[in-house]
């Protein structure tokens, strides 16, 4: 059976905020994800997902903010290179803001807050990548700042790694570890963009 968890405890909103009243969170949905050392599992199912809710959001007249990671010319986030270039099925349109971050939080020396604070946006969801990296630093982040979070879970996605004891935990495995601590109080874990009220 499950056990309750810390957000029910706490009486906070267990289900997603509708489209209507958030702003939609793009995280880094770089090329570098999609080929090579970064290549994540489920990546191209992600991007479809997360594509789907932009286009809702678009249609809406939500607002949109893309972010993306930056480390430098040459390596695996260079924005003015290939690899740090923001996916075709998510790119921005003219007047969308596209923000740089060094940190796995958007939030972290950015102009996120401030910019949701100017457009008068407190419920956000969120999509992006890497579930367990960039997506839950930010979700975290933002429920520290008093922002309501759906993160939808179809439109992230991971990679796998080195468990404690140095075995593989799959991707999936990961993935979903990732989205249960975040559910247990940071945000509302959406499963997919469907769940997501108009």
């Amino acid at each position: 059976m499950a056990r309750p968890t810390l957000r029910s405890l706490s009486g906070l909103p267990v289900e997603p905020a509708p489209l209507s009243r958030s702003a939609l969170v793009l995280i880094d949905c770089q090329e570098t994800y999609r080929s090579g050392v970064m290549q994540l599992e489920g990546v191209e199912a992600a991007l479809e997902e997360a594509g789907r809710l932009l286009s809702r959001a678009r249609a809406a007249g939500r607002p949109v903010i893309h972010i993306v990671h930056e480390d430098g010319p040459g390596s695996l986030y260079d924005t003015a290179g290939e690899t740090g270039r923001i996916a075709g099925a998510v790119a921005p349109l003219a007047g969308e803001p596209v923000i740089s971050k060094t940190y796995p939080s958007a939030f972290l020396q950015t102009g996120l807050e401030a910019h949701l604070k100017a457009i008068g946006a407190d419920t956000l969801i969120l999509a992006g990548f890497m579930t367990h990296m960039c997506v839950s630093s930010t979700a975290r982040a933002a429920f520290n700042l008093g922002f309501q979070v759906t993160v939808v879970a179809s439109a992230t996605a991971t990679r796998s790694l080195p468990g404690p004891d140095g075995r593989s935990l799959p991707a999936s495995l990961v993935h979903d570890g990732a989205l249960a601590a975040l559910s247990d109080l940071f945000a509302v874990v959406a499963p997919s963009a469907d769940r997501i009220p108009a």
